[in-house]
């Protein structure tokens, strides 16, 4: 049974990859789906925010088909969904045709993202031990050769659908292929089993739901706005503007590749406090920033700090109700996608209606809200980290296979 965890943990973390070349090559080429499509500048965050939303309504109706279906069979579907989507967006020549790809993607991303963290969820219930940031790690690396895919399609002026083609050829075949050893464990079903009365209190959960949209307030305001504040704010060169987004992908991969080790060490409260205080104190470095390296410095300690906040918030919705972990899972994803549409257009208002460097202390006192909270990433049933280790699992139930 320990293969059948190894290949199950293997196979999740690939399809978090698939999903972070995915989403990077769709939102790094927004510049050139806007000039195929003629969408315009005022049409263009309309176009934006139905992705979001649509995800938001994803994850709510993933919520009520896990009761009738497996999230690894969830997973097994809409991923090819969400790359077929991503051609269909490069392929297309009328706006109504990219309306309807990027409604598919939105949908199918919001179940993507529900199942994906169900199963990762329930996966470190089997090894009983934190494994949770290893697969956003994956999903970080994904991101970081979707943007250098999306790079080299720009720098060379290909098609959109040239650039999107032959990675969607690669990879929805494989995803295909790896999803047959997906891993619904066991020890998840039957706690599923005996909580069926088991109802997720919102109450109880709304605090992970905080840290979730500040975590995601924070990286879209990294995302949307590091570049614009490189250059006219800190007064860099437009090509040293581009760094910032990478150097806070990779700061990020390398915080979740050690982070499991941090959690395991320290538990997962420690963890979480010392992450947002590392995030708060890299958006007051890039608020002070006398020029454009300061600046640099700041964004590296974001990544840093953000990079633990959402992969421990799946892992402890999942310790509050474990005998509803799925639906605590789906429910907290809705937030991820509220963070995300409130970030960018927070400190775009601010920056013009005050000062970008102001806007930049407003994301650093929301992380810090999450210090408030961090008593509830406390060990619930399912003890992991710092001196709770509990034996792997050894009836973990069947892959996905054996749907």
């Amino acid at each position: 049974m320990t293969d059948v965890l190894r290949r199950g943990r293997a196979s999740l973390a690939f399809s978090f990859l698939v999903q972070g070349v995915a989403f990077a090559l769709l939102v790094t080429r927004i510049p050139a789906i806007q000039d195929r499509y003629g969408v315009s500048d005022a049409l263009l965050p309309a176009f934006l925010a139905a992705v979001p939303i649509l995800a938001g309504v994803g994850s709510v109706t993933t919520e009520r088909l896990v009761k009738r279906v497996r999230p690894s069979l969830l997973l097994r579907w809409s991923q090819p969904v969400v790359l077929l989507a991503l051609l269909g967006v490069g392929a297309g020549e009328r706006m109504v045709e990219l309306g309807v790809a990027l409604a598919a993607f939105g949908l199918a991303v919001g179940v993507l993202d529900a199942s994906m963290n169900m199963l990762g969820v329930s996966l470190q219930r089997s090894y009983g031990r934190s494994i949770m940031l290893s697969f956003h790690a994956a999903y970080s690396l994904g991101g970081i050769a979707g943007a250098s895919l999306a790079w080299v399609g720009a720098h060379w002026d290909l098609a959109l659908w040239v650039s999107y083609l032959p990675v969607v050829a690669v990879l929805l075949p494989a995803v295909l292929v790896g999803s047959r050893w997906y891993v619904d464990d066991e020890a998840a079903a039957v706690a599923e089993k005996v909580g069926e009365g088991q109802v997720v209190v919102f109450k109880w959960l709304l605090p992970l739901c905080l840290v979730m949209t500040v975590a995601y307030i924070g990286d879209s305001t990294v995302s949307n706005w590091s570049a614009k504040y490189l250059k006219d704010v800190l007064g860099s060169s437009e090509q040293m503007a581009t760094v910032p987004y990478n150097v806070y992908m990779v700061t990020t991969l390398l915080g979740r590749a050690i982070g499991d080790l941090g959690v395991r060490r320290f538990g997962a409260v420690s963890v979480v406090r010392c992450g947002a205080l590392v995030a708060a104190g890299g958006f007051a470095v890039v608020a002070v920033a006398p020029g454009a390296w300061v600046g640099m410095l700041g964004f590296t300690l974001l990544g840093l700090g953000l990079c633990v906040l959402v992969p421990q918030t799946f892992a402890a919705a999942g310790r509050l109700f474990p005998g509803a972990s799925d639906a605590a899972v789906a429910r907290l994803n809705v937030f991820n996608y509220v963070g995300f549409l409130i970030g960018s257009p927070l400190v775009g208002a601010l920056g013009d209606a005050w000062s970008y460097r102001g806007a930049m202390v407003v994301p650093m006192v929301l992380v810090l809200v999450t210090l408030v909270y961090a008593r509830s990433f406390a060990p619930q049933p399912d003890r992991y980290g710092g001196g709770h280790e509990r034996p792997r699992t050894a009836d973990v139930g069947r892959g996905s296979n054996g749907l």
